[in-house]
């Protein structure tokens, strides 16, 4: 006999239900659909997710060999392999990125007290991409190169919570530059990005939008010094300078000044030339927030090595597309169980770990983290990407 409910079960009861429905709703995700429904297909793939399953097929076989809880996990109705692959298939991905959305939400407002530092109380956000490689014989849709396909996830992500906030599917030919004419700016809001997105033009639009950007300087990139600043050489600062811009074409697309800050690395002696629009804060918090920027990076290393979006479980663009955002939506559920269930104690790979081997099992959800052996010291002993242990 067992009391209480699966732990799959009250894992999803985190999921705001009506949201979800209008998400369905809104895209006519039911509509001629008599047994296998949105949330099942969205439940089947987040279980797919959670317990690292390599195919539809494996999901499958592994839901249907416990066919007797399959009611108490919320899936109606049994299982298929061809009813999860026409809904993967046919099933509009746009419900369950708008349902991503609505997760991130929640993520953001309950990760709202982490702030970047004393000094910056605004919102900082760190911006780049990630090229995801697919076989074209099975995805022509995705050409990138004669003999290479892929996508190109596009991501925003909000420090310190590592809570990507925009994400964006586009083809892998595109440079990453054309994301920041798709980007919304947040007036009062850091943006920090790597040298690729270095466009006069671009960056003059975020700077006029009354938001801040710390990127690198290109090498190629004239810049002529106007004033030069009070600089502490004992914390790595070499300069701290204003300038203009002094290309042929770079004056006109941007006109304000600039503030560019080297910086020596004391760890390797590297040099590095900072290029900013704020002049409030001092040279080595701008450094600090750049060197903050690697949690993206560490976010994209992170998600292709737990979650399951390098290799895909349908071939058409949807199916891809839906893959990814149930896969983002697993990873922001996990993220907000880890500050609702108060598991400051345990890395995001650890309660993955934890919910991969007892999603069929009775016990309650918060005391199960509470006995778990894995707590503090596991954390330490695991050697995985630990994106909430920073």
């Amino acid at each position: 006999m067992h009391s209480g409910r699966l732990v799959f079960s009250q894992l999803m009861d985190y999921l705001p239900r009506e949201a979800f429905d209008r998400c369905v709703s809104k895209y006519s995700g039911n509509s001629y659909v008599k047994h296998f429904r949105c949330r099942s297909q969205f439940y089947c793939m987040a279980f797919g997710q959670l317990t690292y399953r390599n195919g539809l097929r494996d999901i499958v076989a592994c839901l249907n060999a416990n066919h007797n809880k399959l009611y108490h996990m919320g899936l109606r109705g049994g299982v298929s392999l061809n009813n999860l692959s026409n809904a993967n298939m046919n099933r509009d991905w746009r419900i369950y990125a708008e349902f991503a959305q609505v997760l991130i939400d929640i993520a953001i407002k309950l990760y709202a007290g982490e702030k970047f530092s004393e000094e910056i109380r605004e919102p900082v956000y760190a911006l780049d991409s990630t090229t995801i490689s697919l076989s074209l014989s099975l995805f022509p849709w995705a050409e990138f190169r004669e003999t290479r396909g892929g996508i190109k996830l596009h991501t925003v992500m909000e420090l310190p919570s590592s809570i990507p906030t925009v994400i964006d599917i586009t083809e892998a030919r595109p440079h990453d530059i054309n994301f920041l004419d798709r980007l919304i700016v947040e007036p009062g809001a850091y943006y920090v990005m790597d040298k690729g997105y270095m466009d006069f033009s671009r960056l003059y639009r975020i700077n006029k939008s009354g938001a801040f950007f710390v990127t690198r300087v290109k090498r190629n990139t004239k810049l002529k010094r106007r004033y030069s600043h009070t600089k502490d050489s004992s914390i790595g600062i070499i300069s701290d300078q204003t300038v203009f811009s002094d290309g042929i074409n770079s004056l006109g697309k941007y006109p304000a000044p600039l503030r560019r800050i080297r910086f020596r690395d004391p760890e390797d002696g590297r040099v590095f030339a900072f290029l900013t629009n704020n002049f409030d804060q001092s040279a080595i918090t701008i450094t600090s927030l750049y060197k903050a920027r690697w949690k993206i990076e560490l976010f994209f290393k992170w998600i292709k090595q737990h979650l399951r979006i390098k290799s895909f479980f349908g071939y058409t663009i949807n199916a891809v597309k839906t893959q990814i955002w149930i896969a983002v939506s697993v990873y922001v559920l996990v993220a907000i169980i880890r500050k609702r269930l108060d598991l400051e104690d345990f890395s995001l790979y650890n309660i993955l770990q934890v919910l991969s081997v007892t999603p069929f099992c009775y016990d309650e959800l918060s005391q199960l983290f509470k006995d778990s052996e894995l707590q503090l010291d596991g954390n330490k002993i695991s050697n995985q990407l630990s994106l909430f242990d920073l």
